[in-house]
């Protein structure tokens, strides 16, 4: 597999994910204007990761998500750590957590793949910049 293939890959993935874990989330929120952020992020989620599933496409590759189990896992950690706490302050403190992952694994992937065609840098940096802005955004919320 080609660097391309090999980020795009991992920007399907965790904009994949994004989508999972925040659809998930959005549910237990009963606060309007953070369920509205909440929704915001999502949407973005799903147009990066939209995108990202294009690009695969046009290289003539198919989109490599994340896997069953790893859905699970998720959905299980989301439950166990929403079951007593679903205020704001604690789901934009999940949030913030993997956002703050998400920052320190594109810019290991932006240096690894430096050589990849500039449109999937441009939508690497693109997620880079989401989840730069989610953490600003979310701190408001803590």
């Amino acid at each position: 597999m080609n660097g391309n293939v090999e980020l795009l890959n991992y920007i399907y993935q965790n904009s994949q994910m994004g989508t999972v874990t925040i659809e998930q989330l959005v549910a237990n929120v009963k606060d309007d204007i953070f369920k509205k952020q909440l929704e915001s992020q999502l949407n973005e989620y799903k147009t990066i990761h939209q995108a990202a599933k294009l690009l695969l496409n046009e290289h003539g590759y198919d989109e490599k998500g994340i896997g069953a189990f790893e859905k699970l896992r998720t959905y299980l950690s989301v439950n166990m750590q929403t079951m007593s706490d679903h205020t704001p302050s604690h789901i934009s403190e999940m949030v913030l957590l993997g956002s703050t992952m998400g920052v320190i694994d594109a810019i290991k992937n932006i240096k690894k793949y430096q050589n990849a065609d500039t449109e999937i840098l441009a939508l690497m940096d693109k997620l880079l910049k989401f989840e730069e802005n989610n953490i600003q955004t979310l701190k408001s919320f803590l």
